[in-house]
């Protein structure tokens, strides 16, 4: 092949890797698709800060909720592909929203570039204290006896509490009502009142409630026990492996970023994924697992997460809203 035939190819991945040396040129923006004050945002400001020192330009988080995520990932997926416009999100906007809705304005899998999985996040199944099961075995046998008496609390169809107990009565034959509500806060405080008997709560949030007597854990979504609750058993310990929707949180950018650049950015994160003071206040400390996986990984990953929603979805028969 003669060289000048070779020449435009050698340009443009020069120029691709002088873009990703001189990253960043100027202020990044962390797009969040959910309001301040909830767990996505409550891990974005602390990384966005950290980040922020690592590469001396200013990482703001802007938050651009509605449409069940999804205004803020037509936002990332349609902004430039450099590296200065990041997604930081969760399982739903990226292996849920694609089953549930005919039309998005934008393809999560096509149109956005894995950067790293950040977290694990552990939902607990919890139960009012009034509810005479202690396990997820006697809370099957007790839906038996009392059929039609049980109900749990969701944060609307297609969340996470709506997937894992219609995959339970799905496969366990057993009858537990749907209720659902407009956000994870106020099924979790239903589920404190008694308003409703059972729902999913995080470990650190849930804590509390536990040791108030309010509540009780009957079993955790992960693939081994927690420490903060060493005595609660797994999902896959419990009979129910299959059940888990397993939520996580992530980091992309827009397709076409170079690869150079996605590199630059999952290394500074992992680097702050492992800062030992990070981790315990932001990561371990809220019952959550870091990851910090390389794309290749994490693309690997989400094809696998999303069949695995896709299969959860069809069970629930979960609907957009």
């Amino acid at each position: 092949m003669r060289l000048s035939a070779l020449l435009p190819a050698f340009l443009l991945l020069a120029a691709a890797w002088v873009g990703a040396q001189e990253f960043p040129q100027r202020a990044v923006r962390i797009v969040v698709p959910y309001p301040p004050g909830g767990g996505v945002d409550g891990l974005a400001r602390p990384l966005a800060e950290r980040l922020g020192r690592a590469w001396s330009q200013p990482v703001v988080i802007d938050n651009r909720a509605g449409a069940a995520t999804m205004i803020g990932g037509d936002a990332v997926a349609k902004s430039a592909p450099d590296g200065h416009t990041l997604l930081l999100t969760t399982d739903s906007s990226i292996t849920s929203n694609p089953h549930l809705y005919a039309k998005m304005p934008f393809d999560p899998m096509r149109d956005l570039s894995p950067v790293t999985q950040l977290i694990d996040l552990h939902q607990m199944v919890v139960a009012h204290v009034s509810v005479p099961a202690n396990s997820l075995a006697e809370l099957v046998a007790l839906a038996r006896a009392r059929a039609g008496t049980l109900n749990y609390g969701s944060y609307g169809s297609g969340s996470q509490p709506h997937l894992l107990f219609e995959a339970l009565k799905a496969q366990t034959g057993v009858a537990i009502a749907h209720i659902p509500y407009k956000g994870i806060a106020p099924a979790l405080t239903a589920a404190i009142a008694g308003e409703v008997q059972l729902t999913l709560g995080g470990a650190a949030t849930t804590r509390q409630h536990f040791q108030s007597g309010r509540l009780k854990p009957l079993a955790i979504a992960r693939d081994q026990r927690l420490a903060l609750y060493p005595d609660v058993p797994t999902l896959r310990e419990a009979g129910f492996p299959d059940i888990d929707p397993k939520p996580w949180f992530g980091v992309f950018a827009p397709a076409a970023t170079p690869r150079a650049t996605i590199e630059r950015i999952r290394r500074d994160i992992a680097a702050v994924l492992n800062e030992a003071e990070f981790r315990e206040r932001e990561i371990t400390g809220k019952g959550y697992t870091g990851v910090g996986n390389t794309p290749e990984e994490f693309a690997a990953f989400i094809r696998a997460d999303f069949e695995h929603k896709g299969r959860l979805i069809r069970v629930s028969g979960a609907k957009a809203e």
